[in-house]
């Protein structure tokens, strides 16, 4: 955090239905009034064009808990690179330069910006069958260079975070992995002890998916987290799980809000969409110790519809799965990574 003043993490997902405009114009006014902003993207649509090019089909894997991301080979991981490094992360630094931001685009490699584990096999669940898939190309998020981060919002700079990362090999090497946004966003957030704003093509989390207007406005408490978590459905229930690792981390607050409202990242600030605060995970002051947990270069594993490429599906130690869906050895469902 840098003089009291709580910094921003904004997620923008990668899908044709997030449309980062209104949010650009945000993060200009965001910045412009003296406010630290991160911004980390997605790409989904993006690596899927990508690989359509190439001629190769997006394949995608169910984790035995019903987690669904995509499983990254040799040739997906290929086009995740060009897609995100290349195009995705290009396109909304030069937005953000049309807005008067002085932003710098990143990867997770650059600086060791973001670092974990590869993963190469991951367990996905086939007509039924559980199976390990090998040669995925994904990574458990492990930890954030928030120095680096913080150095640059200091100077006036806004850093544009995206895929790959940093993935450390069995033999002590490193390859680039993906990862999936959600949780990258996560652990950045968490990282700054920031208010985190994750932007889908929905309100909110609604306590039924086809009625707008059961939206669920707040989540304050361990139950009525827990209420948000059974109301997720799809990809939303990624997002509730890089909710809870954020908080867990050192965050502020986490809202998912409408990526296409008017001034959706301001309006998610003043209480629009879904607004998750760190009592809801049973963190009162909001943090655990963020130093600790994902910043300043320590090594700790930090935790809709967009972005369907991920690190949360199961997956195995010494294994591949930048957007496998698999569940680790612990069990839960973090080994699936998103585009």
């Amino acid at each position: 955090m840098t003089d009291d003043v709580t910094p921003v993490v904004i997620k923008i997902g990668g899908a044709n239905a997030v449309d980062p405009a209104g949010a650009l114009a945000d993060v200009a006014h965001l910045s412009a009034n003296g406010r630290p902003v991160a911004v980390v993207h997605g790409g989904s649509t993006a690596v899927d064009e990508t690989l359509e090019a190439l001629g190769e089909e997006p394949t995608y894997v169910e984790t035995p808990g019903g987690v669904v991301g995509r499983f990254t080979d040799e040739t997906a991981m290929e086009a995740f690179t060009m897609a995100m490094a290349g195009t995705v992360n290009t396109d909304l630094v030069e937005a953000l330069q049309n807005e008067g931001v002085d932003a710098v685009g990143l990867s997770g490699l650059d600086g060791k910006l973001l670092a974990g584990n590869r993963k190469s096999a991951v367990r996905v669940l086939e007509d039924g069958t559980k199976k390990i898939k090998r040669g995925d190309h994904s990574g458990t998020l492990e930890s954030v260079n928030a120095d680096l981060l913080e150095t640059l919002q200091a100077g006036g700079y806004v850093p544009v975070v995206g895929g790959p990362i940093l993935g450390a090999e069995s033999d002590g090497g490193y390859t680039a992995v993906n990862v999936d946004a959600d949780r990258a966003a996560a652990a950045v957030a968490g990282a700054l002890e920031a208010d985190l704003v994750v932007l889908t093509d929905v309100a909110g989390v609604y306590a039924d998916p086809d009625d707008e207007s059961t939206l669920i406005e707040s989540a304050t408490t361990e139950a009525e987290f827990e209420v948000l978590e059974d109301a997720a459905t799809g990809f939303m229930t990624k997002k509730m799980m890089a909710a809870a690792e954020a908080l867990e981390t050192g965050a502020s607050s986490v809202v998912v809000a409408d990526a296409n409202a008017n001034s959706p990242v301001l309006t998610a600030l003043d209480g629009a969409g879904t607004t998750i605060t760190p009592g809801a995970v049973g963190t009162a002051t909001g943090a655990g110790d963020a130093t600790a947990a994902a910043g300043h270069g320590s090594a700790t594993d930090g935790h809709g519809t967009d972005d369907a490429d991920g690190s949360e599906a199961g997956v195995l130690d010494d294994a591949d799965s930048p957007e496998a869906v698999v569940s680790d050895d612990a069990g839960d469902e973090r080994g699936v990574s998103e585009s």
